[in-house]
């Protein structure tokens, strides 16, 4: 279970304050998978990363109940000047994780070979998705997220991020944005429209579809 208790996210940049979430309450249950919608700007991306941890609320508080991913695709966690292969043995142990486990699914999935061993900040955004996507299907998470990106490389590759994604999602839920209505539908099971500072939870994904369909009318 995440639950969210009233929680707000301000951002405040050049004398501007920009309100993202304001006192919102809600929970989103195991054995659910949500996909977040709402208008450009309407902080889908923030609330994902609120949800993975990656960023504090301004106010209030999150509880996690499970075992949450970081968003997949998301590289903001790696050390640009470490290696790759320092980012992942790093990374597992934060998790808790077999480092000489997790390392060899990365260097298996990712197929970076000699690269694993040079700082990340000379990585290309491709080699970078690469490394990120690897180290997210190496650690079993109870949830999720993903924001725009279930797949990088040729198609080859984005095959193998299908097929082990596909096992992945037997034993756990999915919090996802995109804007693609039809891949929102077919992995979610409930909405949560994101409007004016609030989220609404629609327990029919159709439902929450519709609504943002209207606003984006």
């Amino acid at each position: 279970m995440i639950r969210f208790d009233n929680v707000t996210k301000i951002y405040k940049t050049d004398g501007h304050r920009r309100t993202i979430l304001e006192r919102v309450s809600l929970t989103l249950k195991p054995g659910i998978s949500y996909g977040i919608l709402g208008i450009n700007g309407a902080g889908k991306s923030t609330t994902m990363r609120l949800i993975g941890g990656v960023e504090d609320p301004t106010r209030g508080r999150i509880h996690r109940g499970l075992r949450v991913s970081w968003p997949l695709g998301f590289g903001g966690g790696f050390h640009p000047q470490m290696t790759g292969r320092d980012n992942v043995i790093f990374v597992a142990r934060i998790y808790g994780e077999d480092p000489k486990r997790v390392l060899e699914f990365v260097e298996d999935f990712s197929e970076l070979g000699s690269y694993l061993d040079v700082p990340i900040r000379t990585y290309s955004s491709g080699m970078g998705a690469r490394l990120g996507f690897g180290m997210s299907m190496a650690i079993p998470f109870d949830c999720y997220l993903i924001d725009e990106v279930t797949a990088v490389g040729d198609a080859r590759f984005q095959k193998r991020c299908t097929e082990v994604f596909s096992q992945r999602r037997k034993n756990a839920d999915v919090i996802m944005v995109s804007h693609s209505m039809e891949t929102i539908r077919e992995w979610c099971q409930q909405g949560i429209v994101l409007l004016n500072g609030r989220a609404i939870v629609y327990e029919d994904v159709n439902d929450a579809i519709e609504v943002y369909r209207r606003l984006n009318a």
